[in-house]
């Protein structure tokens, strides 16, 4: 891992977060920017059909939206089109923020043995991880099953609102449910409609993993522009993916 990545001297702008309008989109990046947004590719056990595999729900506009938020709400340089690469490519150790989503569908991530090898390496080097958009008990055991054998030795712990990442940038009262667009107003997903986060951590106690439970952040980012997509939610994704970034860039 590049250890430049994780020790930027990051500035931060004060400026409060507000859904983008559409043709307010800021000419702020850079193709050799700080910050390039990674989507993982992964293999579930039962893809077949699913516009190529949970993995690419909300692609690629969650991710252009995000890097937009970034640009225009921070002072982070951004490359401005999102990456895709698998666990098991040695270009993973050239950024320190990954980004997957929907890991408990389709029966949940099927990881290979260079794949699980390589992203505890890329982990354990400094790399962060932020798992999103996965519902209700039967998604977290489907993904469980075979996540938790990446480090069976360490276990996967709950964060509350009093931990750092909810502090580094905006300062947010723990985790968030966010819907996804097709669901109502205050409700999520398979009967969920209260989020959690949880985490793997490192031996100095810093965050390796962030696994948002029951919530969706990037159906908040994917709908930013969205007249039937409500504002608060989407402002809470880019919050929330705010001070994700921020906490994987300075730890």
């Amino acid at each position: 891992m590049n250890k430049a990545l994780f020790y930027l001297a990051v500035i931060l702008s004060s400026a409060p977060v507000f859904v983008l309008a559409q043709e307010d989109q800021p000419d702020l990046y850079d193709s050799a920017g700080e910050f390039a947004f990674v989507r993982i590719q992964y293999d579930s056990y039962y893809d077949g059909g699913y516009y190529g595999g949970p993995w690419a729900t909300d692609f690629p506009a969650a991710d252009e939206n995000f890097l937009r938020g970034v640009a225009r709400l921070s002072n982070v340089r951004v490359m401005s089109k999102p990456l895709v690469l698998r666990f098991d490519d040695e270009e993973i150790f050239n950024y320190p923020f990954l980004y997957a989503l929907e890991m408990g569908r389709n029966g949940g991530i099927s990881l290979s043995p260079a794949e699980s090898e390589n992203l505890r390496e890329y982990l354990l080097r400094g790399g962060f991880l932020l798992i999103d958009d996965f519902w209700g008990q039967q998604q977290w055991d489907a993904f469980y099953r075979d996540f938790s054998q990446l480090f069976p030795d360490r276990e996967i712990t709950e964060l509350y609102a009093d931990h750092e990442i909810y502090h580094t940038f905006y300062d947010i009262d723990g985790p968030q449910m966010i819907p996804g667009r097709g669901g109502r107003r205050g409700f999520g997903q398979a009967g969920m409609d209260i989020a959690s986060n949880h985490a793997i951590v490192d031996d100095d106690g810093r965050i390796m993993v962030l696994i948002n439970w029951n919530s969706d952040m990037g159906d908040g980012w994917e709908h930013t522009y969205d007249q039937w997509y409500p504002t608060q939610y989407a402002n809470s994704a880019y919050q929330l993916g705010i001070n994700y970034l921020i906490y994987s860039l300075t730890h």
